[in-house]
């Protein structure tokens, strides 16, 4: 089965069932994208999708097969992607830090959608990312001042 990771064509012998987080973490070898509860409600997997976020734990590879997987690791190749990583370290937006590369998917692929979003806009696009050290006012404002740098 061929995945496209981060530009990359990987060519993997798995089981088309086996969960895209496992290939990406065990065989590939990309540990920024994190298992939280494996059931894709709390959002530490989020990777995007043929650009949009997307709960790597919860889909088959058989589903990512051929599509534009990307991870933590290669956010940045973005403008929307830079200003938000450069957003949540002005604002100091970690705690912990466990569900940040989530937190930053989630909030790279609104921007990409949408790069003027409203708190609603950000409530909406964030729901499901959860972060128990609840950073969720810091996060809000890191996602403001990375759409003022997009603009």
């Amino acid at each position: 089965m061929l995945l496209k990771l981060n530009g990359k064509t990987y060519d993997l012998d798995l089981p088309p069932d086996m969960p895209l987080l496992w290939a990406i973490r065990e065989t590939i070898g990309l540990t920024g994208t994190k298992y939280g509860c494996g059931i894709a409600q709390c959002g530490a997997c989020t990777v995007h999708v043929d650009g949009k976020a997307t709960r790597s734990c919860s889909m088959p590879l058989s589903a990512a097969a051929g599509r534009h997987i990307t991870t933590i690791e290669n956010v940045g190749a973005t403008r929307a992607g830079t200003a938000a990583q450069a957003a949540w370290e002005r604002l100091d937006v970690v705690q912990c830090g466990y569900c940040q590369s989530g937190q930053i998917m989630a909030a790279t692929a609104l921007l990409l959608a949408n790069p003027k979003p409203t708190d609603s806009d950000i409530d909406a696009a964030m729901s499901g990312n959860i972060c128990r050290c609840a950073t969720y006012v810091r996060i809000r404002a890191a996602i403001h001042e990375a759409a003022k740098a997009l603009a």
